[in-house]
């Protein structure tokens, strides 16, 4: 699928509010500073979702007032046990690192109303850039100590349905936390409370070792001096926002769907055991590979995020509101890719989850201690991220689950995105989109490979 066969939403769509700052009403005094950890220092980026949610004509105007039901729960309840939602970023002088400053500055709130229905957007689960009109971004290029780690937007459609768009940082919540974060406001929303009463936002079990032991040479990271000059989406300390190349033109854009019966054919076709996304990452890797390197000698490298809270030691508690997920990698030569069976790059796969120990990690750790640096998206080598695996078309606001929910793409090509596909299966049953960019010759060659199944 083509993004240009949704429809684009304009300014002239959408009427929005001026943002309103919502505060804890329970900020803690005196003011508290986090300590953030080596690895939310590594992926402090903003992180944009939407959910859209249908109503029956019948009922349209029950809707009416769901922007004020979002925003009180909000400000009323849920930035209670998330009062760190309202702080802000800042840049310790003497250590050079971030740290979260609770100091109440406030979420970002804004209320919107679309002339448009929601059936006049087409088909919602097909990426489209402009649903960044749903969200409220922070700002690009802003300070850190002034943009807001947390920003929500309701916008209700003319027939009654409406979608809520959400920006978070990653540096403060992984994909887990995010959506535990989601789920209680949905809760409080539904008249049911908060589902976690309690957060466990102390970062330090995953402070670096003094002196660092670094044990392995952790490819998967970039050196912060290395950074500045490359287009990323990941960002370092001190640099507010991604680099501005990476919402770039020069991409095609395309969806594949993966059937439940395709997923299952290319798991046969591994012969080794393995999960549905040790096959689908070893499948679109190789089937890239082959697509963007013309030197059968170079080498090809995939990352993905592997959750770490039950492979450390002693493990992280359950309700822990940081990032516990590190960077996995695998690399080979694109000639053994090519050549060799499948079962290759799917034991490639298998192999760098399994690298992912609590020594490994504690490495990684005291690794970015000394160097910094960010995922190296970079010369090639691209980062699956599966969404389809966390919970976001679970949410319930009190009108039902979302008919769509998922992220609000961007322009780049070092980005490939797991999303479910409800038309061919869902979350339980394995129906997964496939999401990415790739400069217009190699996307065709891609298609030819991607199809191969």
């Amino acid at each position: 699928m083509d993004l240009h066969l949704s429809y684009r939403i304009t300014d002239q769509d959408i009427v929005k509010e001026e943002p309103v700052k919502l505060f804890s009403p329970q900020n803690r005094i005196p003011e508290e500073t986090i300590f953030l950890s080596n690895i939310d220092q590594a992926v402090t980026f903003p992180v944009e979702t939407l959910y859209f949610f249908e109503v029956p004509p019948s009922k349209s105007s029950s809707t009416l007032g769901i922007s004020e039901k979002v925003k009180q729960a909000v400000a009323d309840v849920l930035l209670v046990p998330y009062y760190f939602m309202a702080g802000r970023l800042n840049l310790n002088p003497q250590t050079k690192r971030l740290q979260l400053l609770c100091n109440n500055a406030g979420v970002l709130f804004v209320s919107a109303k679309s002339r448009l229905m929601l059936k006049d957007l087409g088909d919602l689960s097909l990426p489209n850039s402009s649903f960044r009109l749903l969200v409220h971004g922070p700002g690009l290029y802003k300070s850190l100590d002034i943009t807001a780690l947390f920003t929500i937007q309701v916008t209700r459609f003319a027939c009654g349905g409406f979608s809520i768009g959400f920006v978070t940082n990653h540096g403060i919540l992984d994909g887990k936390s995010a959506g535990e974060m989601f789920e209680n406001l949905a809760s409080v929303c539904r008249g049911e409370g908060l589902r976690t009463q309690v957060m466990y936002n102390d970062r330090t079990s995953l402070k670096a070792r003094n002196p660092p032991v670094i044990k392995y040479p952790h490819k998967e990271y970039l050196k912060l001096k290395d950074v500045s000059s490359l287009a990323s989406c990941f960002t370092a300390p001190g640099q507010c926002s991604p680099s501005p190349l990476i919402f770039s033109n020069k991409y095609v854009h395309k969806l594949f769907s993966f059937t439940p019966g395709m997923i299952t054919a290319l798991k046969k076709k591994a012969i080794t055991r393995c999960s549905s996304f040790e096959a689908m990452t070893a499948h679109v890797w190789r089937a890239r590979a082959r697509a963007i390197f013309s030197n059968q000698d170079d080498f090809s490298t995939v990352l993905f995020a592997v959750d770490i809270r039950s492979k450390i030691s002693p493990p992280l508690p359950n309700g822990f509101a940081g990032n516990a997920v590190v960077t996995a990698f695998a690399s080979a030569k694109v000639a053994d890719m090519v050549e060799k069976p499948f079962s290759f790059c799917v034991e490639k796969i298998k192999e760098a989850r399994e690298r992912l120990t609590d020594d490994y990690v504690k490495s990684v750790i005291d690794w970015l201690e000394v160097y910094r640096g960010v995922p190296a998206t970079c010369s090639g080598t691209f980062y699956v991220s599966a969404w389809w695996k966390l919970p976001f078309n679970e949410l319930d606001f009190g009108f039902g689950t979302p008919v769509h929910g998922g992220p609000v793409v961007s322009g780049n090509d070092e980005f490939v995105l797991f999303l479910s596909d409800r038309k061919n299966g869902n979350q339980n049953d394995g129906g997964i989109n496939v999401w990415l960019g790739l400069e217009k010759e190699n996307m065709e060659r891609l298609m030819v490979y991607i199809n191969e199944i």
